[in-house]
Formats: C-alpha cells, sequence, structure tokens
C-alpha cells in the first residue's frame, strides 16, 4: 500500500458538487434546478400523490360502496373443527380459553360456530354466536349452547325483543 493508493472510507466525504457557489464553479446560474416551474423556486416540497398538475390517481379511480363502522366480525370455527378438537383433547366443556390455547383464534377474536361437517360428541359450548344449524347438531347430542356477551360475561339463553 502507497499514498497514491489511499482512499477515504466509503460516505466519509462530501460531494464533489458545490452547488449554488458561482458561476466560477460549474454549478452556478440556476444551481442544477433548470429554468423556471415550482421545482425551481425556493420552498417547494413535493406533496405525495401530486403527478405535475395531470389529474392524480387517487381522483381519477372511483369509489364504491362504504365500509360499515358498526359491522361485528366474527371469527368463524365449525363443527368439524369443534369435532377434531374435542378428539385431541376429550373435552366435554368448550370455551374461549380452550380455544385460544389449541390456536383456533386469537386472543380479542369473537367466535361464531358454523354448523359445516358433523359433530359425534356431546359438547357444552360458551361462545358469542352460533348459526341455526350447528346449534341445532349440538343439541341433538344433548349439549348445552351458551352465549356470551361481547363484553365477556353469560348472556341469557333468549334473544330480547324489543
Amino acid at each position: 500500500m502507497e499514498l497514491h493508493n489511499l482512499k477515504p472510507a466509503a460516505r466519509s466525504t462530501k460531494s464533489s458538487k458545490r452547488i449554488g457557489r458561482g458561476e466560477g464553479s460549474g454549478k452556478g446560474g440556476t444551481s442544477t434546478k433548470g429554468h423556471k416551474g415550482a421545482q425551481s423556486r425556493s420552498g417547494y416540497s413535493r406533496k405525495v400523490g401530486f403527478e405535475g398538475g395531470q389529474m392524480p390517481l387517487y381522483r381519477l379511480v372511483p369509489k364504491r360502496g362504504f365500509k360499515n363502522i358498526n359491522r361485528v366480525e366474527y371469527s368463524p370455527i365449525n363443527l368439524s373443527s369443534l369435532q377434531a378438537l374435542v378428539n385431541q383433547t376429550q373435552a366435554t366443556e368448550i370455551d374461549l380459553s380452550l380455544l385460544i390455547e389449541h390456536g383456533l383464534i386469537s386472543k380479542r377474536d369473537l367466535v361464531k360456530v358454523l354448523g359445516n361437517g358433523t359433530l359425534e360428541s356431546k359438547i357444552n359450548i360458551s361462545i358469542h354466536a352460533i348459526s341455526k344449524s350447528a346449534r341445532e347438531a349440538i343439541e341433538k347430542l344433548g349439549g348445552t349452547v351458551t352465549i356470551i356477551d361481547t363484553k365477556g360475561k353469560a348472556a341469557s339463553e333468549e334473544t330480547p325483543e324489543n
């Protein structure tokens, strides 16, 4: 290694361009910004989605429908999944903590049992919602269904009438 081989470490030196330091620098006059227009002016900042005056894409694409802010979204669990859980654990009482423990739902999920598949074991289940066919299948085998209020308390079996 000799003196003519030495180089500074990567990104340790500034750019050799000295912009806006007069005509003698070779970058004087417009300071590499070109002539006129918004980008040559001081204080210019490019707005997100700005397309040079052309109608921006987010204004061109039409919006469809609406998002219901009051929608309640449930995580579905089928009877076949419950039967597999019963076969695996031999449990007769199924509640949210058992479903969370076996990875069928997340901690904050609301659960709805659907009637897809068959159930061969008598189970007592407490969940947030259940379909009519799933309720019939569970009760046909002598099991019980307890609906939990979304706050975590057990609600009554009957739906309140307004």
